[in-house]
């Protein structure tokens, strides 16, 4: 079976993060996001920890569902994930790296707060808990508590909190965690890059490419997810299909995998390009490279965007290639088939806010998206399979439009850069966005048959 999981997700008690991120608000918009499982987010904070372990109950070995759910919401899964911010300094250089650890039980979370608390660190804080252990020191504190643990490192391109960030990481997973770089056994791409973008990096050939939202609040759930193909749904199996890249290279067969991904644009993602914010500079990586990487307005080094961070470890080009499926749908898959396909997305309340001319936050874009998710299952069920037709007789010709335009790819992206998130376009003036082109990023071609 399929389930759908978004395993990176935040709490009411992290900063900049929505008081509506609760477990009730949480599964709600999960169901009609299309979302099977949720991470509870946060589980060092011992305030959330009190609170989830009241509100969840184990349903499958490992997977959590509400106590008392309300219709729709008892199919819902969590699974018990928290962001950690490791602080510290290696090599004689300071790092920022953003760990997701997964646990299968709250015993198991338990025992790693205590362990973190008696070593000193804050953990009452932030619910994404800010401590001064090296990525490699997490990873040995928490399987020697629970060899089942898992860490995941998040966003692993993102300049300043990222493992391959180009300001604080490093240049492979065995610089950073040393002789435990052996259990880790997937990545997390990111909203700034996709998995074509991770293809061409060795060490990322026998591990899995996850996508999850890093949601801070409940609309942006579900913005990317990874699909699992489980013999059946469990923390174990989930385990297993993250693992299975490494079990399949040692010649052992496995019952569970990724199927494939969701993904936000990454040109979307607030990190692709480098620039600078402040004096409104953007560049490409073959720009950066001819400026030598300084602002020609104030003279700084320019904040390196994800793009040219991939450009500077991969091996070879990407080499994703494009096959449309009957729904128009642009499915991006691995001619090497080492890694699962994936596809892109815009969110489906962008679109509609585009469409009607609304602002995203607007009253009229949310019944708009309610009444679609309501009438044709879900978010992710419109996006991907939904007929247009359909979409069509509840929301209008334009809003059917333009998820048929996102499906196809047949939209313009003004890429983001130094925390600056970038701006889609699905209608723009002139032609339609030719194969092989964008005609208006300018963008250096990632190998797709757009």
């Amino acid at each position: 079976m399929q389930v759908v999981a978004d395993l990176h997700l935040h709490s009411k008690y992290s900063r900049a993060v929505s008081p509506q991120m609760t477990p009730p608000v949480m599964s709600y918009v999960g169901k009609q996001k299309g979302i099977d499982i949720l991470s509870t987010g946060d589980w060092t904070h011992p305030l959330w920890f009190k609170e989830i372990r009241n509100f969840l109950t184990e349903a499958e070995e490992g997977l959590y569902k509400i106590k008392n759910p309300k219709l729709g919401e008892e199919k819902t899964r969590f699974l018990l994930s928290v962001e950690i911010a490791n602080i510290y300094s290696q090599n004689g250089k300071g790092r920022r790296i953003h760990n997701l650890v997964l646990c299968p039980s709250f015993e198991t979370s338990e025992k790693i707060n205590k362990e973190l608390i008696k070593r000193g660190y804050n953990i009452s804080s932030d619910g994404r808990p800010i401590i001064g252990l090296s990525s490699k020191g997490l990873l040995e504190l928490i399987l020697e508590i629970d060899e089942r643990a898992m860490i995941i490192p998040c966003h692993i391109w993102t300049p300043w909190f990222g493992m391959y960030g180009a300001s604080s990481g490093f240049n492979s997973i065995t610089e950073s965690f040393g002789d435990l770089s052996k259990y880790i056994y997937g990545i997390e791409t990111g909203l700034s890059s996709d998995p074509e973008m991770n293809w061409e990096i060795e060490e990322l050939n026998t591990r899995s490419i996850v996508s999850f939202s890093d949601a801070h609040s409940p609309a942006k759930m579900g913005r990317e997810v990874t699909v699992f193909d489980l013999a059946e749904p469990s923390y174990t199996a989930i385990r297993e299909a993250i693992m299975a890249p490494l079990l399949t290279s040692e010649g052992k067969d496995v019952r569970n995998k990724v199927a494939y991904t969701i993904e936000f644009y990454p040109e979307e993602g607030k990190y692709h390009y480098s620039g600078h914010r402040n004096c409104k500079i953007t560049f490409t990586p073959e720009e950066q490279k001819k400026s030598g990487g300084i602002c020609p307005v104030c003279g700084r080094k320019v904040t390196d965007g994800v793009m040219r961070r991939v450009q500077e470890l991969a091996s070879e080009a990407p080499r994703g290639v494009a096959k449309q499926n009957e729904k128009g749908l642009k499915w991006i898959t691995d001619p090497k088939k080492k890694h699962p396909p994936f596809v892109k997305i815009v969110p489906l309340n962008e679109i509609i806010a585009e469409a009607i001319g609304r602002p995203v936050s607007s009253s009229k874009v949310k019944v708009l998206f309610d009444e679609l998710c309501l009438k044709l299952e879900s978010e992710l069920h419109i996006l991907l399979k939904a007929n247009i037709q359909d979409i069509a007789k509840i929301a209008g010709e334009k809003v059917a439009e333009g998820v048929q335009k996102v499906r196809t790819a047949n939209i313009v992206i003004k890429p983001g850069y130094d925390g600056v998130y970038g701006v889609v376009k699905i209608w723009h003036e002139g032609k339609d966005v030719a194969k092989d082109t964008d005609i208006e990023t300018k963008k250096p071609q990632l190998g797709l048959n757009f």
